[in-house]
């Protein structure tokens, strides 16, 4: 299975670079996994495909303002200001960070560096271009981030960002994503208070998007890939919530390829989530047998990248891609502030 089995031809102008207004206005190409069977609808008539006893799986992580510049110590004459960019993936303790860094070749252990606010000491070296920084501070270093970062966004929103809450779902909670789950950022309040409203339980789980949402398939061959780690987590109250559905033969539909890998790692070998905490590296590629999701709502995805892949094993390669191929000749707007689909 080669990476190129995933590729699609997708016209820039078609990458969406500003979210719609209100959320829930934007597209939603729904497909029917029985028959192949596929619909033009938008996000508002999700309640016409969902049905009383099912179980909406959300991610109620909170994206962090991780974007963050700094400049090299010590100073000289030709020392550029913010001549350091650094984005926050994971943290490893109080006050040290795994971090995607550039120009990474220029901090070796040992370099220092100046925020403005707070000063960071690279303290680990590992591969393409990640770091570990420890920092140091005063007050809470959440409150410092608040002040200096800027939110994330992917490489292919060239666009600024007017409002840094559009980069947030309406449920996110627990901070700690350096990119948002995109599949919830196209639920309002009121959407979700008619989900309730019609007999659809919420489970609420979280993990905390990292470095596998940026980091590209280099590898040929599919197999050969590593998925990088990301911590989630499933309590017991809504692992209960979820296995009720399971044992009762309700559909446990995933809003995003992040609430799926949170399931599917949860689960054990006869489909029963059970309640933890921790780090997960699944890769989910055509030939993985799905033991929880019956249904998934997703954003459009890039050619060849490990969410096409996840929605491949879902639905079928072959299906995935006339299905997106049907997206570009509609005309839909792809990826993270782009329209929706609902698998189903």
């Amino acid at each position: 299975m080669n990476t190129s089995d995933f590729y699609y031809d997708l016209p820039k102008e078609l990458i969406a670079q500003t979210p719609l207004e209100p959320r829930d206005s934007s597209r939603m190409l729904v497909y029917h996994k029985d028959n192949g069977h596929i619909e033009h609808r938008h996000f508002y008539d999700l309640c016409d495909y969902l049905k009383k006893g099912d179980v909406l799986v959300i991610n109620n992580t909170k994206v962090i303002p991780a974007r963050i510049f700094a400049t090299r110590l010590p100073r000289t004459e030709k020392t550029q200001e913010h001549n350091t960019e650094v984005l926050l993936l994971k943290r490893l303790d109080y006050d040290t960070w795994e971090c995607i860094t550039r120009p990474a070749k220029k901090l070796k252990i040992g370099t220092k560096l100046d925020f403005g606010k707070m000063t960071g000491e690279v303290t680990d070296f590992k591969d393409e271009g990640i770091r570990n920084i420890k920092f140091t501070f005063d007050g809470v270093f959440e409150n410092i981030l608040e002040e200096i970062g800027n939110m994330p966004l992917p490489p292919y929103i060239t666009k600024k960002l007017e409002d840094k809450n559009r980069y947030q779902t309406v449920y996110s909670k627990i901070n700690g994503s350096a990119a948002a789950p995109t599949a919830g950022l196209h639920f309002t309040p009121e959407l979700l208070k008619k989900v309730e409203d019609m007999g659809v339980e919420i489970a609420k789980v979280l993990l905390h998007v990292g470095l596998g949402t940026f980091r590209p398939v280099k590898e040929t061959d599919v197999l050969k890939h590593k998925m990088h780690s990301e911590y989630y987590e499933v309590d017991e109250e809504n692992a209960e919530k979820i296995n009720r559905a399971i044992k009762e033969d309700r559909r446990v539909i995933c809003v995003g390829t992040t609430s799926v890998r949170v399931v599917e790692s949860a689960s054990d070998d006869d489909g029963m989530i059970k309640p933890c905490k921790g780090d997960t590296q699944i890769f989910i590629y055509p030939g993985y047998k799905f033991k929880v999701v019956k249904g998934l709502i997703t954003n459009f995805h890039l050619p060849e990248s490990t969410l096409i892949m996840l929605v491949s094993a879902f639905i079928g390669r072959e299906e995935t891609l006339r299905m997106y191929n049907l997206a570009v000749k509609e005309k839909y707007r792809f990826f993270s502030f782009g329209d929706a689909t609902l698998l189903i």
